[in-house]
């Protein structure tokens, strides 16, 4: 048909042929000009098509429009084959993804912003729900802050509470186990009403008393239903009681509750005394307090005396138990104060473990250093951007104050003391190219100042101080596909940069450490292929040796040396006198918790206690004698959390111990 002298013809071949055409292009890497970095893998697209697709991606590209040549955007928190998925539907208009990866190919795309795809997930997940997963789906709908799935997870669960409770998930969930004491004529309100009273006896017992969750679920907690109808601390001591809690499986023993604590809560940001800087004075920033999730989801009457319910505590997804039964002969007809504990002053102090106080901000591939007894963490990816705050650990007092930030935002570089000041040198600051900058840190006035470019631009380069000069070791080329041999060495007096010796193999993201007078280049990768090769520099003759390999090729590990202790009280701490820590790291599949040392005198390497949490791109320091390693990404979170490891148990712990305060 011509209408108007227009010819029209619609061709309902040429879009399927078309799209196809583009998806081969795509996989053959043709006319591509966008390169995504998925967890070690490398994906080719073309940004035109996925900007049309990711709105995420569209504001990237928009915001640099000024890029010719193909752009370059790493993901260390997403699963390649998720990503993929998303490629084919960006292309094809097919969602295909086998049952396994669904959850990954969500998350993926929650950050690209595919709100689409997002919900076609989330309503196959929810057709798959069912007894065995429920636990499970929901924790992934709460990490994923998607309220519609979340409110239909809890929905299921209402209504299959009892089947839930006999799965596996459900018993490792943390248990809050409750008996209520009632007067005779009295009898506990409706479920509803009855754990939300609940809520509020946990909520005042944390907020008032000063007490832990941890804490409150380390034994049964004693409560009395008053006949003014409110639930609180009972004072009743249980004579003759012995009675099982909640089922057969159970198996506690009612007890006391102890005294009331006053309230010990810790301050996120401690006094500057003895700080790095002037300015930390005025910067002790506290860390804002944030009110978690409080929310009663479902719950039973399983018999005539007992309940479980299924409840979020200040974030965390909780049962609880709750046991009622009539009080003893004797009874207060009001709401019962707690005695005091007449012997209690002349207790000896109680040790109490607390978590060490995490980073103010999660961060992966950072920089960090020791610097005048003090831990600093600098930079870093935390989710999308990449980071210019720096942050100072206090040991003795476990706690984080801000430094002055960097002056441009940076992750994937390495940090290093030389001649008592900090020094940053290239990295990546998540939207252009490598950077060739750097920049130096003077604690004395608090500021960064910059620092003659390097020549090219580096990232995923080691940094090393060595007999009072600057080297940076490898990294990735502008393209970021491979490795660098290049050596570079900066002299802080002249202020220029010069070339040394090359590595023997090409790597990013080594870990670089000086240790008796040489230099150590460990581990990384030369393309994307994780090494466990290691070399060793001698400034004597400008040279690099390959030395006895580690057991585990790994890349984005950290390193850490323990120099000679000064009468240190632990043999086993010099044991450990001169030799290499490595730390966590990336095997190409997955982030490591295993860490070995090096012996040069033996070259030799050996395996040591593996640490709490998966860490890659973390950053390690050590003071005094003891090894800090903070921040990381898990393969599944940037982390913002701190743990050390004691070289007389051979044992990491992400706990401190503090004398525990006692009622007057």
């Amino acid at each position: 048909m011509t209408p108007n002298g227009y010819l029209i013809f619609d061709d309902e071949t040429f879009l399927d042929s078309t799209v196809a055409k583009m998806n081969a292009l795509r996989k053959s890497g043709q006319f591509c000009d966008v390169r995504l970095q998925v967890c070690g893998h490398e994906l080719m697209a073309h940004r035109a098509v996925l900007a049309c697709c990711s709105p995420y991606l569209f504001e990237i590209f928009n915001s640099d429009i000024e890029t010719h040549g193909v752009s370059h955007i790493a993901f260390e928190d997403l699963n390649p084959e998720a990503v993929e998925v998303l490629l084919n539907y960006a292309y094809t208009a097919q969602l295909k993804a086998e049952r396994e990866l669904v959850k990954d190919v969500y998350s993926a795309a929650k950050r690209f912003k595919m709100e689409r795809v997002k919900q076609i997930c989330g309503d196959y997940l929810l057709s798959k729900v069912d007894s065995q997963n429920a636990i499970s789906f929901r924790n992934f709908a709460n990490s994923m802050n998607d309220g519609r799935l979340l409110a239909k997870v809890d929905a299921y669960i209402q209504d299959h509470l009892l089947d839930i409770s006999e799965q596996e998930d459900f018993l490792k969930l943390p248990r809050l186990k409750l008996e209520v004491i009632l007067e005779d004529n009295l009898t506990l309100p409706s479920n509803g009403k009855l754990y939300s009273k609940v809520l509020n006896w946990v909520q005042r017992s944390l907020w008032e008393n000063g007490d832990q969750l941890e804490r409150l679920m380390e034994e049964v907690q004693t409560l009395y239903y008053s006949p003014d109808h409110k639930l609180v601390d009972g004072g009743l001591v249980i004579d003759g009681h012995s009675e099982v809690f909640g089922g057969e499986d159970d198996h506690l023993q009612f007890v006391q509750k102890k005294p009331v604590r006053e309230s010990t809560q810790r301050q996120l940001s401690c006094s500057s005394s003895g700080s790095l800087s002037p300015s930390n004075q005025a910067a002790n920033v506290q860390k804002p307090t944030t009110r978690r999730d409080w929310k009663y989801i479902a719950s039973e009457k399983t018999t005539n005396s007992n309940y479980l319910c299924l409840a979020v505590l200040d974030g965390v997804l909780s049962v609880i138990f709750l046991h009622g039964r009539n009080s003893p002969q004797t009874s207060p007809m009001a709401t019962p104060c707690l005695m005091k504990s007449l012997s209690f002053e002349a207790q000896p102090e109680e040790l109490e473990e607390h978590p060490l106080s995490p980073m103010h901000y999660a961060r992966s591939g950072l920089g960090t250093a020791a610097l005048n007894g003090r831990l600093i963490a600098a930079g870093g990816y935390n989710r999308e951007e990449c980071l210019r705050t720096v942050e100072c650990y206090n040991p003795s007092e476990d706690c984080w104050t801000f430094m002055a930030p960097m002056r441009t935002p940076r992750a994937r570089f390495q940090m290093a003391v030389l001649m008592g000041q900090l020094y940053v040198i290239g990295g990546s600051n998540g939207h252009s190219d490598e950077l060739s900058s750097g920049e130096m840190y003077d604690p004395h006035t608090d500021e960064w100042v910059q620092v003659p470019e390097l020549r090219t631009n580096r990232c995923n380069a080691g940094v090393c101080s060595l007999n009072n000069k600057l080297y940076v070791v490898g990294g990735s080329d502008p393209c970021g596909q491979k490795g660098l041999k290049n050596c570079d060495v900066f002299d802080p007096v002249a202020k220029t940069w010069s070339n040394c010796a090359s590595l023997n193999i090409r790597r990013h993201q080594a870990a670089v450490c000086e240790l008796d007078g040489f230099m150590y280049a460990i581990g990384g990768a030369e393309s994307w292929n994780c090494l466990n090769t290691v070399e060793r520099y001698n400034p004597d003759n400008n040279t690099w040796t390959l030395v006895a390999p580690m057991n585990v090729a790994r890349r984005g590990a950290a390193v850490a040396k323990l120099t000679n202790p000064q009468n240190s009280l632990f043999a086993d701490v010099c044991l450990y006198a001169g030799k290499l820590f490595v730390v966590g790291g990336f095997d190409g599949s997955h982030a490591l918790r295993c860490v070995e040392v090096y012996d040069p005198a033996r070259n030799d390497w050996r395996m040591l206690g593996s640490m709490i949490s998966s860490r890659s791109n973390a950053g390690v320091a050590m003071l005094g004698e003891t090894i800090y390693v903070v921040g990381g990404f898990d393969g599944n979170e940037f982390l913002s959390t701190v743990e050390v490891y004691n070289p007389k148990t051979d044992e990491w712990n992400d706990c401190t111990k503090t004398p525990s305060p006692l009622s007057e």
